[in-house]
């Protein structure tokens, strides 16, 4: 050892007896500093760039590593609870955010996302056999390899269980084994997946920010955005028709805001007792194809657009849906219709701008663009609460509701045949369905579920960071020791095979075949393998929360798909004859 060396190993060891003499008296304290510490030299690791490439909150995991290496330590009670709670508040906020617009993005893609995971667990599966059978590996060794390699912690707890069901009497030691074999290949298993990602990206050029701009051109196709247009009324079948009955027996989707009789001066609002007569201006806001099918029916579009012309006292003004009572109810229901003086042209939710038509209920943190005279906004404002205060609030007790909701959804035993006890989808799956489930509804049972932008990436950021940390921790010295000492490489060879190749392939099938995009592909990857640091690193790479909606798509199945497989693979080879 030279002088620099033995002079850095010496301030290094005087540093951690300080700390540790200084946070003695407390275990709660201790604790706290040494996550704390892991978190902030993670998220310094993170920063670090290499050819425009971050590693991220992905850091964490590694700077955890490194001091669990060099002696820092956690009760392991505080430990594990650390991970779970980080864990589940991580998942419980990705659903919440991707809740809104899951069911659209797994109605066009679920099937084809399904199968490509479905893929990826197979492959991963064969593999595990195929090094069994050619290397001769305990059957505890290779689940535990299996498990870790993709990062699905149920499925190790699934096969344990199958382990003491099987063969009771080496139940502790097969346990055992795998748990060491988990602790060696997880790691990199989280690793992998952020490399796979790294090497798509290289291996076909991709342009991120390019692939970004062209999703965005695809969501205005599936969702198109609202103009407006001004049409001049020449259809005899609608003269002297109330425009709130023409809306009624002609639902295009379209609103109208405002409206013109021929010869007047001055724009308004249709009232209950505007009728539509012969060359009347009506100015209308909707989709194109909405547009479109409105000027059949009134007559041609003009170069006028009413919305710059004079008006009788009109203003335009967007509101927010504050108001726990106005959630779940239409605009008919709360009397924002032009009878009542107002006309709501937009409601704006979850970054996805539509009309509001008739079956369309309003859910809490909905933005409106609404049009009408002073007074008549004044009492909308009212109705619906248009609070910016009250939207940056966070309901606490919902958000707790839906945790022990999750909870108790993930710890439930879900019976499957042919599988003793059914299995459970854990504290990462319980919560994310029930997330997904609740933002959808917005209004159930009582209380609202919504979630403000700050506290669902505050929530997400240190749910993240604490899992990562907690891994990192506990994983560090095992992982060393067995890394440098025994099979600890020769597993690791194996566990990085059974990581690397299934997702590369996988990857390269939807990127060639399916010619999925790379915020789709990073969002399966990481689904596919129930992994939320890798979502969290895709994430914050991308600058997009896109793929968040594919990994809630293929989680589910993906998480039953893995405790399945490790509980048949134990049980296939403990049968007499295997191998």
């Amino acid at each position: 050892m030279s002088n620099l060396d033995f002079f850095l190993s010496r301030c290094y060891d005087l540093a951690m007896d300080v700390f540790l003499q200084f946070f003695a008296a407390s275990e709660t304290a201790r604790s706290i500093a040494v996550l704390s510490l892991a978190v902030v030299i993670g998220l310094g690791i993170g920063r670090l760039s290499w050819r425009g490439l971050r590693l991220g909150v992905g850091g964490v995991l590694f700077s955890g590593m490194i001091l669990a290496r060099l002696g820092a330590s956690l009760d392991a009670d505080i430990l594990y609870f650390a991970r779970e709670f980080g864990l589940v508040l991580f998942v419980f906020a990705v659903g919440m955010q991707v809740g809104p617009g899951f069911v659209d993005s797994l109605r066009r893609r679920g099937l084809f996302l399904n199968l490509a995971a479905l893929f990826s667990i197979a492959l991963s599966v064969a593999l595990a056999v195929a090094f069994y059978l050619a290397l001769d590996l305990p059957p505890p060794v290779i689940v535990g390899l299996l498990s870790g390699a993709v990062t699905n912690t149920p499925s190790l707890a699934a096969a344990t269980q199958t382990f003491a069901e099987t063969m009771p009497a080496q139940a502790m030691e097969a346990a055992s084994s795998a748990g060491s074999a988990y602790a060696v290949a997880y790691p990199f298993g989280i690793l992998g997946i952020i490399l796979v990602m790294l090497l798509v990206r290289a291996m076909f050029r991709i342009m991120p920010e390019a692939e970004l701009e062209a999703l965005r051109k695809l969501d205005e196709i599936l969702h198109p955005p609202l103009r407006g247009q001004t049409f001049e009324i020449r259809n005899p079948a609608v003269f002297l028709m109330p425009v709130t009955n023409f809306l009624k027996l002609h639902p295009t989707g379209a609103a109208i805001s405002r409206v013109r009789e021929a010869g007047a001066g001055a724009s308004h609002a249709p009232g209950p007792e505007t009728r539509l007569s012969e060359k009347m201006l009506a100015h209308a806001v909707g989709t194109e194809q909405q547009l479109e099918r409105l000027s059949l029916l009134l007559g041609p579009p003009v170069a006028e657009n009413l919305r710059n012309a004079p008006s009788e006292q009109l203003e335009v003004r967007r509101m927010s849906v504050s108001d726990q009572g106005a959630a779940g109810k239409s605009t008919q229901v709360l009397g924002l219709t032009p009878e009542h003086g107002v006309t709501v042209t937009r409601v704006v939710r979850a970054g996805v701008e539509f009309p509001p038509g008739p079956g369309v209920h309003l859910h809490y943190g909905d933005m409106l663009t609404c049009v009408g005279a002073e007074k008549d906004l004044d009492r909308a404002a009212a109705l619906i609460g248009n609070s910016a205060k009250a939207l940056e609030h966070p309901h606490i007790i919902s958000l707790f509701v839906g945790l022990l909701l999750g909870v108790i959804l993930g710890s439930m035993p879900l019976p499957v045949p042919g599988v003793p006890g059914g299995i459970k989808l854990g504290l990462a799956g319980g919560p994310l369905l029930v997330a997904l489930f609740l933002s959808r509804v917005n209004n159930f049972a009582g209380m609202v579920w919504y979630l403000p932008v700050g506290a669902n990436l505050v929530l997400r950021e240190v749910g993240i960071a604490l899992f990562l940390a907690c891994v990192g921790l506990n994983a560090g010295e095992n992982f060393f020791s067995v890394l440098l000492h025994g099979a600890g490489m020769y597993w690791m060879g194996i566990g990085t095979c059974i990581t690397f190749l299934p997702l590369l392939a996988t990857a390269t099938l939807v990127r060639v075949l399916l010619k999925y995009d790379y915020a789709s592909i990073c969002g399966l990857l990481a689904g596919s393998m129930t992994d939320p640091p890798a979502l969290a690193f895709s994430v914050e790479m991308l600058g997009t929360d896109a793929p968040s909606a594919v990994y809630a798509g293929v989680y589910p199945l993906a998480m039953i798909l893995r405790i399945l497989s490790a509980q048949a693979l134990v049980a296939v080879l403990l049968m007499p004859g295997a191998g």
